[in-house]
């Protein structure tokens, strides 16, 4: 009808990270707080609504009740995923601090979201998470780490150009033409059960991967950058918008 507004959808969006305090590291804490700021701020300028939630400082139960509230999950960066989850060693190069309790919570998110086929997007340990919920494993240190994280007391990003592989639609929502922003030293090994590579770094690193049926993305990259966020987030947003809008309203 001519003159009519129509209706603008309006999507929940639980932004799951770690903490808003890290007394162990402070200069870290400041580096993630500069991206999840601008995660919210990338999901408000899209007209949604972003509820950006501690795990690791709330109850269990208070995850879950977002992730349920939730129409499109995002899984943040963070410290690495605690290897007894995946049964490896402890002690490895580079370890630090772990949060068991979160690391179980935010697999459970997953699990439970991929049964109701809410989609979900790992970024950098998000991705590492989605890997380790369905029964994959990490390389715990990078042979290449100086081509994946910046150096200590600098620029903790690099710059990386990222090689989409043919099999999957992930170049929909990737421009491979822009280089992406990486500070890890971990990254996929054995793939999860459904999941598969979308793409690789120039030294063979999984750099993204999708999931064969259900709508789970994961980027090993931050893409949430505050220099790339309308460019790299927003996209992938929209591709999960597009998940959930062929998502049968009974299965939600």
């Amino acid at each position: 009808m001519t003159g009519v507004a129509m209706p603008i959808t309006t999507h929940r969006v639980a932004l799951l990270h770690l903490r808003t305090r890290r007394a162990y590291d402070a200069r870290y804490q400041a580096e993630l707080d500069v991206l999840n700021t601008s995660a919210v701020e990338t999901v408000a300028a899209l007209g949604w609504e972003a509820e950006l939630v501690p795990t690791a400082e709330r109850p269990t139960a208070d995850t879950h009740a977002a992730a349920r509230r939730a129409d499109l999950i995002v899984l943040m960066g963070g410290e690495d995923v605690d290897p007894r989850l995946y049964g490896v060693r402890v002690d490895y190069p580079g370890s630090g601090h772990h949060e068991p309790r979160t690391d179980s919570t935010h697999i459970a998110v997953v699990l439970e979201a991929m049964q109701q086929r809410k989609p979900v997007l790992g970024i950098c340990r998000g991705m590492q998470v989605i890997n380790v919920a369905l029964g994959g494993t990490l390389v715990q240190h990078l042979p290449t780490v100086e081509r994946h994280r910046g150096s200590t007391g600098g620029d903790p990003f690099v710059r990386t150009a990222v090689r989409l592989e043919t099999d999957t639609d992930l170049d929909a929502d990737v421009d491979a033409a822009l280089r992406v922003r990486c500070t890890h030293h971990q990254a996929v090994d054995v793939l999860g059960a459904g999941l598969r590579v979308a793409a690789r770094a120039a030294d063979g690193v999984v750099e993204a991967v999708v999931h064969d049926s259900a709508p789970i993305t994961g980027v090993q990259w931050h893409p949430e950058h505050p220099a790339t966020a309308t460019r790299q987030l927003a996209p992938l947003l929209r591709r999960l918008e597009r998940q959930a809008e062929r998502i049968p309203a009974r299965a939600r």
